[in-house]
Formats: C-alpha cells, structure tokens, sequence
C-alpha cells in the first residue's frame, strides 16, 4: 500500500497530478482545493489512498492527514465510492465537510456532482455520530497554514459565476504560473487572480 508521497511536481492537470519520487511518476487524483494550491517543479508531501478495481488501479491524494481520514471515512457509507468521496472534498473542505455531517446538514453535502440529496442524506444516516471531528478539526496549525484557502476562494468564486470546477482550478494554475504569483495565494492577491482567471476564461470560450 502506497500511504505518502514526497516528491517534486512534475505536471497538473484539472483532476490529478504527476508526482515525481525517486524518478517514478505518480499519476495522483486529488480535490481541487489541493491541485489549485500547487505548482510544477514545488515539493510536496502528499497523504494517499490506492484503490484497486475491476478495470483500474488509482491512487488518490490529500494535502492533509484531516482529509485523507475523511476520504476513507466516506467509503464506509454504502453505495459511496472513491469518486463522489472525492467530489465530495472538492466541494467541501474536510471540516466543513464533516460539520455539515455533523449538524444534519445535507443541502451543503448535495452541492457535490454526483451525489444528490438521497446521497446525502445517506452519508449522514450512516456516518453522524461516528466521525471523530477532533482527528479532523485537530490538524497542527503548520497543516492548516500551508493549506491554500485563497485559491479555493478563487475556485468558488468562479463555480458561482457558472464556470465547471475543472475549468475554474485549470484557470487559476495557469494565471498564477504565467503571472508568477506565489501559491499559497495571500487575501490580496484573491482578487487579483480571480479577475485574472476569469478574463483568462471569457478569452477560451
């Protein structure tokens, strides 16, 4: 079982990246947040889950313990696979995501593609009560600082104005790649880059 990566980006695309170790490419699966929060060539440290299936093996990828924890967490509701668990953590961030599990919140777990209210309503029948929120709330202030809440920001801001989520993270690596700002993105360069991106989107149409 492959449980961390720590290795250079090599490339990002809008649902995964390849991350070098030891001159092997890992193709890795992971939320939007945390592809939004890197940069090809930046060194990482990346928590991971390899699922095995009929017709694939993929490895998924978390910037934070907190959110591969959650991930797992998910696969034990019946009928939720990896896919909408990922989905899932790329609507929320896992401790809002597992507040609104928490508090019966089911119309902000619905927001995630794939899932639906029946879904949602599911994963809080089956997980409300189990979910340890200090293992997810509890990660160490250095996890929570190097977590990109800036670029998320940007992401949402864009879903909101009807842009797809692929598209919205696409935009945002790009602008700050070719405008050299630095990732994690600080609160005064939130407008900036969503001004950016989303001129660098009405541009691709």
């Amino acid at each position: 079982m492959i449980g961390m990566l720590h290795g250079q980006v090599d490339s990002i695309d809008a649902a995964s990246a390849i991350i070098e170790v030891g001159g092997v490419g890992y193709e890795t699966r992971m939320p939007s947040a945390d592809l939004a929060s890197m940069h090809a060539g930046q060194t990482v440290k990346v928590y991971t889950s390899l699922n095995v299936s009929q017709d694939a093996i993929t490895l998924y990828g978390f910037s934070s313990l907190a959110s591969k924890r959650m991930f797992l967490q998910l696969q034990k509701v019946s009928g939720i696979g990896p896919k909408v668990a990922l989905s899932l953590l790329s609507t929320l961030p896992p401790e809002r995501l597992a507040r609104a599990v928490a508090d019966g919140d089911a119309t902000a777990l619905a927001k995630a593609p794939g899932l639906g209210k029946k879904g949602a309503q599911k994963i809080i029948l089956e997980l409300k009560g189990s979910i340890d929120l200090s293992q997810i709330e509890g990660a160490s202030p250095e996890t929570r600082s190097t977590e990109d809440t800036g670029s998320e920001q940007v992401v949402e801001g864009l879903m909101s104005l009807g842009w797809r989520q692929q598209d919205a993270v696409h935009a945002v690596q790009e602008v700050c790649e070719s405008n050299h700002i630095d990732i994690p993105l600080g609160d005064d360069d939130v407008p900036r880059v969503l001004r950016l991106a989303l001129a660098s989107l009405d541009r691709g149409r």
